[in-house]
């Protein structure tokens, strides 16, 4: 099928689908035109690339994970894509926690600007002198 079908029975546009050839997550082959054409099985292949990409890896990583869906029973691969995967966990793990201490941290300064407003709200006008 043409680019065109395949974004269609996808969701990924034509443009992710070059990108993600270009990054070699993807194949397809070309009409005598220069027409990209690919597989059915592509269109499976698109929908496990964008569920890794939701799951905040990178092109890089999904490259490294890719040849366990490619060759299954290849242990030396297998091996490969659990090192990457558990290096892409403790990353993840790495940015909830500094997410949470961000959080923390605005908490933080939520609580004084609520005690601050309180403060400007119960505090009295200054009476003006006349005179």
């Amino acid at each position: 099928m043409r680019i065109g079908e395949s974004s269609r029975r996808t969701g990924a546009s034509p443009r992710s689908l070059r990108y993600y050839e270009e990054q070699g997550l993807l194949t397809s082959s070309r009409s005598d035109s220069g027409q990209r054409h690919y597989s059915d099985a592509a269109v499976q292949r698109v929908s496990l690339i964008r569920q890794l990409f939701d799951a905040g890896m990178s092109s890089r990583v999904i490259a490294t994970v890719l040849p366990c869906v490619d060759v299954p029973g290849d242990l030396g691969v297998a091996e490969e894509t659990f090192t990457a995967m558990m290096r892409e966990r403790d990353r993840i793990d790495a940015d909830i926690a500094h997410l949470i201490e961000t959080r923390d941290a605005l908490d933080v300064l939520i609580q004084a600007n609520r005690r601050h407003r309180t403060e400007l709200s119960t505090t009295p006008e200054p009476v003006e002198l006349s005179a």
